[in-house]
């Protein structure tokens, strides 16, 4: 070899090592970029409350990128409409860690971009209105204050796993907030969510609240705080309450929370579920009536019972989220309208409500549906489908008779399944069994949602028969047979027509005969 030739391929040798050594470099910067952890820590003040806006403050550092589009949600989990939160915005800004305005650029109508160097802190500033007093919206007044996350908080797409920590600022002459967020220890009215998700699932009531006497189900406690709750006999209400969450619980055999709160925020309309939680439109004034009482309650079963059916048991598109736009399913019926059929089993169980008051409850639902023309248009699965653009209750306007609820006949179905189920295994099995099997399964084992073929399996594996009769029902618009399936369980429908305007009155009873099984399975559907 060469002497020239020796100089030669040491300096390769010599590059290659530097080429290696470079390549580990920008790897290990690359893993170390990856295992940061940036933070977003959330201060929310209220200056001015009876301007009805809150001010919020977002503390960024440990960013990888100098690039960050932050995004307000398009809609918040529990209440299926487009809510374009980012309306509410105002007075957006950032600065950095000099306190020198930072350039934020709007590429649409959610998302706020910001270009700002790598790994420096910096700060977002902006208000958002709230003036409406509805469940899915912020509201503040001089009084409380009630926070929608979803509608409140930005954030980073690529980011909803981060953790989150929010500061509240609240007027001095209120007593306490609630919340399903979990307090940072050793810290006043700070709070910290594991990821997005969680913190949107946490909704946060400010103000001079009242709590009623807590109580315990299997050893976990279980509260009811809230805003302006009235007059009412608060003993009375707390021990139907526990009835309630006792057959609830009853159902599945679990509790999949550590301890869950009633959060009443005052008058106003709807209640949305949350893991731990749920906030509820509340006033007690009236609830001496037994009506009212009866009718809160079913309210309050509705609510609670989402907590396993949707929260834990769900369908395969609700979850993860997409925050950016809607989450369409064909099966809302399953998370809405079972859940009304479970409202209506579990005030009955908890032997709040007469025969009677069941069987009517059954007959609004029925009544409900028969007289919407819209029955014979549109199945089950579209409803679930197109609420997003139809609403809950269906279609508003001239196309009103174009649509139907899942509220309506989302229990009717729970009803026919059940009995169906019931009839085929003798008695032996029934829908609980579904929905135990549901959450046992798909939440507890699998961690998953299950999907519209799945559900039906499942159904039918519990039936231990096919039940494609009975689900079309629910994927078309096939007149119900009543009067089978209410025979099941040793009952008969009756049907009135109104002459003036043609609706019909539908009614349930029993007949006037029973034998064994039909009597065992309306016993024991009533948790006799």
């Amino acid at each position: 070899m060469k002497k020239g030739q020796f100089a030669l391929n040491r300096g390769i040798r010599i590059s290659f090592l530097l080429l290696i050594l470079t390549v580990c470099s920008s790897s290990n910067n690359r893993i170390s970029e990856q295992k940061s952890n940036p933070v977003l820590q959330y201060t929310v003040s209220m200056p001015e409350p009876s301007n009805h806006y809150y001010h919020i403050e977002l503390y960024c550092r440990g960013w990888i990128k100098d690039t960050i589009d932050f995004k307000m949600p398009k809609w918040t989990p529990g209440y299926y409409q487009i809510m374009d939160y980012a309306k509410e915005v105002t007075n957006f800004s950032a600065k950095d860690k000099n306190g020198n305005a930072i350039s934020v650029k709007s590429p649409n109508d959610n998302t706020w971009q910001i270009t700002v160097e790598k790994r420096t802190p910096f700060k977002v500033n902006y208000d958002v209105k709230a003036d409406r007093k509805f469940v899915a919206n912020n509201y503040l007044d001089s009084t409380h204050g009630y926070i929608v996350p979803a509608g409140a908080f930005l954030y980073i797409k690529e980011h909803i796993n981060t953790p989150v920590s929010v500061k509240l600022i609240i007027n001095k002459q209120w007593s306490r907030i609630a919340t399903g967020l979990d307090p940072v220890p050793g810290k006043t009215n700070e709070f910290f969510a594991s990821d997005f998700d969680m913190l949107y699932d946490c909704p946060i009531l400010a103000g001079n609240l009242e709590e009623l006497p807590p109580f315990k189900i299997n050893g976990i406690e279980h509260r009811f705080i809230g805003y302006k709750l009235g007059s009412f006999d608060k003993e009375k209400f707390i021990a139907n309450l526990t009835k309630i969450v006792q057959a609830g619980v009853e159902i599945f055999g679990d509790i999949p929370y550590k301890q869950y709160t009633f959060i009443g925020i005052g008058p106003g309309y709807g209640g949305i579920e949350h893991l731990n939680n749920t906030t509820v439109s509340f006033n007690g004034n009236g609830l001496d009536k037994k009506e009212s009482m009866n009718r809160m309650m079913s309210f309050l079963a509705h609510e609670y019972f989402h907590n396993f059916n949707v929260k834990c048991i769900r369908p395969y598109e609700l979850g993860p989220f997409d925050y950016d736009k809607e989450n369409k399913t064909n099966l809302l019926w399953v998370s809405e309208g079972l859940t009304v059929y479970y409202e209506y089993l579990i005030v009955k169980r908890a032997g709040l409500i007469s025969e009677q008051n069941f069987f009517g409850n059954f007959e609004s639902s029925i009544n409900a549906y028969e007289n919407n023309p819209g029955r014979s248009y549109q199945s089950l699965t579209q409803a679930s489908f197109n609420t997003w653009s139809d609403g809950p209750f269906g279609k508003q306007g001239e196309d009103a008779d174009k649509s139907i609820s899942y509220y309506d006949k989302g229990p009717v179905i729970g009803l026919i399944l059940d009995f169906a189920i019931r009839h085929a295994t003798q008695n032996k099995k029934s829908l609980d069994d579904v929905m135990r099997l549901l959450y046992w399964h798909y939440y507890k084992e699998l961690q998953r949602g299950f999907t519209d073929a799945e559900f039906q399996q499942v159904c039918e594996s519990v039936a231990g028969i096919s039940l494609i009769p009975e689900f079309e029902y629910i994927n078309t618009t096939k007149e119900i047979d009543y009067a089978t399936y209410l025979s099941y369980a040793g009952l008969k429908i009756g049907v009135e027509t109104n002459k003036e305007n043609g609706n019909r009155k539908f009614t349930i009873s029993r007949l006037d005969t029973l034998n064994s099984i039909q009597y065992n399975i309306l016993q024991t559907w009533q948790g006799k």
